[in-house]
């Protein structure tokens, strides 16, 4: 009997490389995304994407969403606890492991583990410790495409938000930044590809500062 896998959704490439990893391996059942939504904004957290997106997302991809709601600016502990109650409820089903699509961030890696040990679950990272360059390359080649809809202003210009994940974007992208954004440089939203039933169909709106650091351009679901 395969194992039960519940997949911590963000929206963007990383997230859609790590589950066509999953799924190819065709050993495992994945029961359900699990994203994290601000309250009134009613976006997906960090990543600035529409909830109607997020849903017609995981409607192509023909599983079931369940969303995490955080407030304004919560704290680590107000997650932590939203988080912990999500994943009881999800091991009372069954549930014995939780998907990451991190790549090489080791503390972030360590304080996944810990954090899933306390309530007796397993953390895997589908496409870890792979080449970002690599990864990036394989994401485009196989068909995926992504938008940028959040971006670092303290390491990448305005320009770079809204724009498409392509060859071009990585070929304009400083050397010092990571192709895969893995330090947090952008966010973006996976639309259309291989693990996809339809593509989700959206036109760019405007292009915002928020918190005098982070410009995000607008998806409207079309």
């Amino acid at each position: 009997m395969s194992e039960k896998i519940l997949f911590t959704w963000s929206g963007g490439k990383d997230s859609a490389l790590a589950l066509h990893e999953l799924r190819q391996a065709n050993n495992c059942e994945i029961v359900c995304l699990l994203t994290t939504v601000t309250q009134g904004y009613d976006r997906i957290s960090m990543h600035g994407v529409r909830n109607e997106l997020l849903e017609r997302q995981a409607k192509s991809l023909g599983l079931p969403l369940r969303k995490i709601e955080i407030s304004q600016g919560a704290s680590n502990e107000e997650y932590q606890t939203k988080m912990g109650c999500e994943l009881e409820a999800f091991k009372a089903q069954g549930v014995t492991k939780v998907a990451f699509g991190d790549i090489f961030l080791e503390d972030l890696r360590d304080y996944r583990v810990e954090k899933l040990k306390q309530v007796g679950l397993e953390a895997i990272f589908p496409i870890w410790k792979r080449d970002t360059k690599e990864l990036a390359k394989s994401f485009i080649d196989n068909g995926f495409k992504t938008v940028i809809t959040c971006i670092d202003s303290q390491l990448l210009e305005r320009k770079f938000a809204g724009m498409d994940f392509d060859d071009e974007f990585l070929s304009e992208l400083p050397e010092k930044i990571d192709p895969c954004g893995e330090n947090g440089e952008f966010h973006s939203f996976a639309y259309d590809g291989p693990i996809f039933s339809n593509p989700i169909n959206f036109k760019k709106g405007e292009v915002q500062l928020r918190a005098e650091r982070f410009y995000y351009c607008d998806l409207i679901p079309e």
